[in-house]
């Protein structure tokens, strides 16, 4: 086994910490508090060539792997939770199911300005009864000539506001045994009869965009199905397996940075003459924030590198989602802890932590379905 990232890895990640360093980290404050999605900054993130990470450079890409994409959101979501969420979303949610289902015009048309960074991408599939029972979606697409006419509502959808593109879910008929056929539509943000309302007052992540969608005689080509029109559902279920790998790299950089936090804290903060970090109950909330944070790297690294490998990764991908962003809820919460009162108060950061991981135990599957996706694999 070797666990040593190669030269290309390292670069990218060096350039991407660098870059949250200096252009993220000074606005994630105000990010957070103003609730205002750093449009900008993901312009900036474009021209880095972050977009294309895992995409071929035929359509805009860089023609990298999936760990080192998931370094990269590891390192901008060190810094910023809510700049890392609408990155994760925005590669692994928008571009990849047009990467992995689409035809060579919709990567062509659809694809390509979204890895090279020309444009944001969305993937509307929650709504306000279907959330982790996504075959209960109630969204219906019917086939009028050559127009799929779309009528339906979605909520908490990433990314929305600013996107160019829209991916649907959509119910287009009944197989044979009478269940709902779920597909997926390509949707311009520009349709006729398309709303997006972001007025959602969040926890945490704010500064990440999230929008509710409403659909009301949406007419797109029938050119606009993406992939397989009788494999939707098995389709977005390989596209989320995907994307737990990008959420999971999202809460271990917070965790990291939650560990960092409270290493330097306690090193500075005296108690009774001498460093807390002199003292027994805090290095071993210490020691286990650090081992946490290794092992949520190392099943973060492995499900992207049996991805790259084209080998299942559905329960390594579970696996990594699970332990990590519940790793990032635990360092947050005993960053607090170490941090006493002060960690209570905004200014020193460790609480938009918290509030930031909460979300990553709830958003690509609950922790709860990870289980189930486990136990599955498991042949439960």
């Amino acid at each position: 086994m070797d666990f040593e990232l190669n030269k290309e890895q390292q670069m990218i990640r060096k350039m991407v910490r660098d870059f949250a360093e200096n252009v993220i980290k000074p606005r994630t404050v105000e990010i957070d508090t103003e609730a205002k999605f750093p449009i900008d900054i993901f312009e900036q993130m474009g021209e880095l060539g972050l977009m294309g990470i895992p995409f071929p450079e035929e359509y805009g890409g860089s023609n990298g792997d999936t760990l080192s994409y998931a370094i990269a959101v590891e390192e901008v979501g060190r810094v910023c939770g809510s700049t890392g969420l609408s990155y994760a979303a925005n590669v692994s949610l928008g571009a990849s199911p047009i990467y992995y289902f689409g035809t060579e015009e919709q990567k062509q048309r659809f694809l390509t300005p979204i890895a090279a960074g020309k444009a944001l991408a969305s993937f509307g599939l929650t709504e306000p009864n279907a959330g982790s029972d996504a075959g209960g979606t109630k969204t219906t697409a019917v086939l009028e000539g050559d127009e799929y006419i779309i009528n339906g509502e979605k909520c908490f959808i990433t990314n929305a506001s600013y996107a160019k593109t829209i991916t649907v879910t959509a119910v287009t008929g009944k197989n044979q045994d009478g269940r709902n056929i779920i597909s997926a539509i390509l949707v311009p943000a520009d349709s006729e009869g398309l709303t997006i309302n972001s007025g959602y007052d969040k926890m945490g992540v704010r500064g990440s965009d999230t929008a509710e969608i409403v659909l009301d005689n949406v007419r797109v080509p029938k050119e606009n199905l993406l992939g397989d029109p009788d494999k939707g559902f098995k389709q977005f279920l390989h596209t989320l397996d995907g994307g737990r790998i990008s959420i999971a790299a999202l809460g271990l950089g917070i965790a990291q940075a939650s560990l960092e936090k409270a290493l330097a804290y306690a090193q500075e903060r005296t108690q009774f003459g001498k460093s807390i970090s002199k003292f027994q109950a805090i290095q071993f909330k210490l020691a286990d924030m650090s081992m946490e944070v290794e092992l949520a790297r190392n099943m973060v690294y492995k499900a992207a590198w049996l991805k790259d490998q084209h080998k299942p990764f559905t329960k390594e991908a579970a696996y990594a989602k699970l332990f990590a962003t519940e790793t990032a809820f635990r360092a947050a919460n005993q960053a607090i802890q170490i941090h006493g009162g002060y960690g209570y108060m905004r200014e020193y950061e460790v609480e938009r932590y918290l509030r930031d991981a909460k979300l990553l135990e709830i958003g690509e599957g609950t922790s709860e379905v990870q289980r189930m996706v486990i136990a599955r694999q498991l042949g439960c």
